[in-house]
């Protein structure tokens, strides 16, 4: 394909050609969101925002960034993710460094720190205490960290809180690091390779101390990788996909390590796979849980729910 669009695109070319020809050949190769694939690689090659570039159609495009642009756009019909080839994604108004590493941050994982943020001031208002706005004196926990885009984001909204961050891949901490020196929080976000059986060991932070748990655990079921779009099941972490053969099976595991690291009255918040919800929502026994509540995403599917521990 690249040696097609290579005949197509000839310098000079202006920028509104260079586009319409991606666009095209994105469109013949059935690439979903082929328009915004297209416009996201021409700015990542120009180095530009969306509003210059339609500011500016007729400016002239040279010859290196027009063979950049052409391999990207091949390597896109062939099924690598726009966010591998341009490195980034958005999640909650903020740019996060993405790799084959980690799993690309879903614009509906931004219900949990909507829930988190939710519950956390709910929680103050009951107990007749001033919201803490800035999150001063609170330490969280999130499991199964990836990007670190849900750690991040707390530690954005709340500028005092203390987080540690779980995850089984070192290759994904390295990642997580970089976005947390990115945007200025790696000295309040504690990274820690762990898994589900060994959570913050020697690290200082103590059972029962925590005042939220958060996790996106890995939820798709390995009976469902061949229904995956190949973007999805070719080039994101199997690690971070596949909860077991049904895709529920890791959530247990995540609730008995919640209900031993929250304190009386913490919270926990978990994303839920797609149809999870009947298998899951039992693990919130109401000997140890309460206020066990379901948020649906925009689509409406039950994607989050949360729970406080019971003292």
């Amino acid at each position: 394909m690249s040696n097609t669009l290579h005949r197509d695109l000839k310098v000079p070319m202006d920028i509104r050609g260079a586009l319409r020809t991606g666009i095209s050949r994105l469109r013949e190769k059935q690439v979903v969101s082929y328009t915004l694939a297209a416009e996201l690689l021409l700015l990542h090659v120009l180095g530009r925002d969306r509003a210059w570039l339609y500011a500016h159609p007729e400016e002239e495009i040279n010859s290196q960034e027009l063979d950049t642009f052409v391999e990207l756009i091949a390597r896109r019909a062939n099924g690598e993710p726009t966010q591998h080839l341009t490195g980034k994604q958005e999640f909650w108004s903020l740019e996060f460094e993405v790799t084959p590493d980690v799993l690309i941050p879903r614009p509906e994982t931004e219900h949990v720190i909507e829930v988190a943020l939710d519950r956390l001031a709910l929680r103050e208002l009951r107990a007749g205490r001033p919201q803490k706005t800035n999150g001063d004196g609170f330490l969280i926990a999130d499991i199964g960290t990836g990007s670190s885009c849900l750690a991040i984001a707390l530690a954005k909204e709340l500028p005092a809180v203390t987080i540690y961050a779980t995850d089984i891949s070192p290759a994904a901490l390295t990642v997580a690091r970089r976005n947390a020196e990115r945007h200025g929080v790696a000295s309040r976000i504690h990274f820690l390779e762990s898994d589900l059986s060994r959570p913050l060991a020697n690290d200082g932070a103590k059972e029962s101390a925590f005042d939220l748990i958060m996790s996106n655990p890995p939820y798709i079921p390995k009976r469902d990788a061949n229904t995956l779009a190949r973007e999805v099941r070719d080039h994101e972490p199997a690690i971070a996909l596949y909860g077991g053969e049904e895709g529920y099976e890791l959530y247990a595991g995540l609730i008995a390590l919640a209900g031993r690291l929250l304190k009386p009255g913490g919270i926990f918040v978990a994303e839920l796979g797609h149809d999870s919800l009947a298998a899951v929502q039992p693990l919130l026994d109401a000997r140890l849980w309460t206020a066990v509540g379901v948020s649906n995403d925009l689509a409406g599917i039950p994607r989050v729910i949360a729970a406080e521990r019971l003292p």
